[in-house]
């Protein structure tokens, strides 16, 4: 294989450079693949050949299978019969063909009992005429089995010495099988490289959960894509919005398309991406609760909170779902805050779903966090999964409630409960991001009606153009015509004259007098520069050099030419004699002089040719015909 994998790199070294590069450096040794194949076959079978033992056991055991075939055969011919057989006649137990035998005639068959069926009805019997047969066959395929594991081991002490080479053999191999995996999993989730940059940013356009992307497709489901940016101006990004809204699902789009490209992998984004390379990612997403480490949910955030500021600097990335959850919202929510802080004061990059209140209020805070959200449709109670940068979002509370069946009046109990001011800053979020929504909806039907215009305002420009350098050709033309006309009727008029009067004189001094008034008119549209002397002369000496160099061209183009003349007048008249010598016969195909219709002769008289054209047929002189192809 690695032998196959060189030749082909090699033959297309242009188009895989850097394979081409690798498996150069590979030290090759023919001598292990002649080795193998000089014991193995291509299906990875010891050859007969392989050693003279197991060329003579194999045929041993072919004669031996043929002779045991031949004697069950005949018993269970006799025991057909005798009506001692049940339906399926024969079974295998333990590689060994068997009489089924029903079981009250077990008596009536000689043999060892093998075997009987689950219900007891039958009993499968070797019979005892292929007994001896039979541990015959078991003993030459023992023999054979040993032979073999003997060939194996001998080739194996020999492979033995390119163990090294082998292990870097399976290495490159197996480097080859992942990239390949890499490759067809790109192209099956139409994966692109985005534009890898020195400063840390991520910046995904129209980006994919790949997993997602894929079940989606599969249901015929449309796959909403998120865009988002982390740079050093928006550093940390604090996403609120609507359970079952999306936030969770960006969360891991970041950090999986993140991994994935650090693992040398394409992602399903735009091409207008760009991001870069992180040292450390940090992710704590799930509820990791466990028994056998006795952690709750809030002793693993602890333990995890304490990692990441232990980890977290300037080249990390962390990204935490849920953010301050499993304690008390307030003092839970308190020491969030000073994590956050941490985070931020470390110039670390991160992203963080939360419903906090007062993680989005400190988001709005530092100058360089940014609050986003997840889109929610109040009159259909449907989540966007539409990701907004810029402001908090409403977790919707009751709104989700209400979807999913919750009675109206243990809602309006629920919001009873809490504090009046709670609930009209929740009704403040949600009518911002509703109005913000009505906003964006508008803004972009607005642009689509600019484009639009734009494109007609083009169109009509476009035309506009095109007609008017119409209308500048055709008066240009009508120009030229006309100027024509007064060309030809001044001609017309110095013809007349001439032919009554027969002066050449006459005609000349026309003629004369024309150009002259043609050239002053030419001389008044583009008047002449002004030359000094210097350049008069110089002008003058390189029109006569010109001169020179033409007439010097025009003799000798006259004196090949001459010779091409006669020699292409020869062949013409050579040509000319042989098509009029030429015997027309049925079949040739020709044509009129000076015509394009081809046609075929059918019929031959004295001087005349009766030619087919297909729809019609026509009698020509041979004078007035030339040949095309003869038959």
């Amino acid at each position: 294989t690695v032998l196959l994998l060189h030749g082909f790199f090699k033959t297309f070294k242009l188009i895989y450079p850097l394979m081409y590069e690798t498996a150069q450096m590979l030290p090759l040794h023919p001598e292990i693949q002649a080795l193998i194949e000089a014991k193995i076959d291509p299906y990875g079978q010891v050859m007969d050949d392989a050693s003279t033992l197991l060329k003579e056991t194999r045929r041993n055991i072919q004669s031996t299978e043929s002779q045991l075939a031949s004697s069950f055969s005949k018993a269970m011919q006799a025991a057909l019969k005798a009506d001692l057989l049940d339906d399926i006649k024969e079974s295998v137990v333990d590689g060994r063909r068997v009489l089924a035998v029903i079981a009250k005639n077990r008596r009536k068959v000689k043999g060892a009992v093998l075997a009987t069926s689950k219900t007891g009805s039958i009993v499968y019997i070797l019979p005892e005429s292929t007994q001896l047969l039979d541990q015959d066959l078991q003993l030459l395929r023992i023999q054979e089995r040993d032979e073999v594991v003997r060939i194996l081991k001998a080739i194996t002490d020999e492979l033995r010495l390119y163990q090294d080479v082998l292990a870097l053999y399976q290495d490159y191999l197996a480097d080859l099988d992942v990239l390949r995996s890499k490759a067809l999993y790109a192209k099956d989730i139409e994966a692109v490289l985005p534009k890898i940059t020195p400063e840390k940013m991520i910046d995904l356009v129209e980006a994919y959960h790949p997993l997602l992307l894929v079940h989606n497709r599969q249901k015929n489901i449309k796959t909403i894509p998120q865009s988002l940016k982390l740079n050093e101006q928006q550093q940390i990004i604090v996403i609120s919005g609507p359970n079952a809204g999306g936030k969770s699902l960006t969360l891991k789009t970041i950090g999986l398309l993140q991994v994935m490209l650090q693992s040398g992998m394409l992602i399903p984004v735009s091409e207008k991406s760009q991001m870069s390379f992180f040292d450390t990612i940090l992710t704590d997403i799930g509820d990791n609760q466990s028994i056998e480490n006795q952690l709750s949910t809030y002793s693993y955030r602890l333990k995890t909170m304490r990692l990441f500021i232990r980890k977290c600097n300037a080249n990390t990335l962390f990204l935490i779902d849920e953010f301050g959850t499993g304690s008390d919202p307030e003092l839970g929510g308190a020491l969030a805050e000073v994590f956050l802080e941490a985070f931020y004061d470390k110039g670390s990059f991160g992203v963080i779903t939360t419903h906090y209140t007062n993680i989005k209020a400190l988001a709005d805070q530092l100058d360089y966090a940014v609050n986003a959200n997840m889109q929610f449709d109040k009159r259909s109670l449907q989540p966007l999964y539409e990701l907004v940068t810029g402001e908090a979002g409403s977790s919707f509370t009751f709104e989700v409630a209400q979807k999913m069946g919750i009675p109206y009046h243990l809602i309006n109990k629920a919001k009873k409960k809490i504090s009046s001011s709670k609930v009209r800053l929740d009704k403040t979020i949600s009518k911002l991001q509703t109005e913000r929504h009505k906003l964006r909806q508008h803004t972009a039907q607005v642009a689509k009606e600019k484009d639009k215009a734009q494109e007609q305002a083009q169109e009509l420009e476009d035309k506009q153009q095109k007609i008017q350098d119409k209308l500048e050709q055709f008066q240009q033309l009508y120009d030229y015509n006309n100027k024509m006309l007064q060309l030809g009727r001044a001609f017309n008029g110095w013809l007349n004259r001439y032919f009554q009067t027969n002066n050449k004189k006459q005609l000349n001094a026309d003629f004369n007098k024309f150009v002259q008034q043609e050239k002053i008119k030419y001389t008044k549209k583009h008047p002449p520069k002004k030359l000094t002397k210097a350049a008069k002369k110089k002008e003058q000496a390189v029109i006569k050099k010109e001169q020179e160099a033409l007439k010097k061209v025009e003799q000798e183009v006259k004196k090949k030419t001459k010779v091409i003349s006669v020699k292409k007048q020869q062949e013409a008249k050579a040509q000319a004699q042989a098509i009029a010598n030429y015997d027309y016969k049925v079949g040739d195909i020709v044509r009129v002089k000076d015509g394009w219709a081809q046609g075929t002769v059918e019929k031959i008289e004295k001087k005349k040719l009766l030619i087919n054209y297909g729809t019609f047929t026509a009698l020509v002189g041979k004078a007035d015909i030339e040949l095309i192809k003869s038959r």
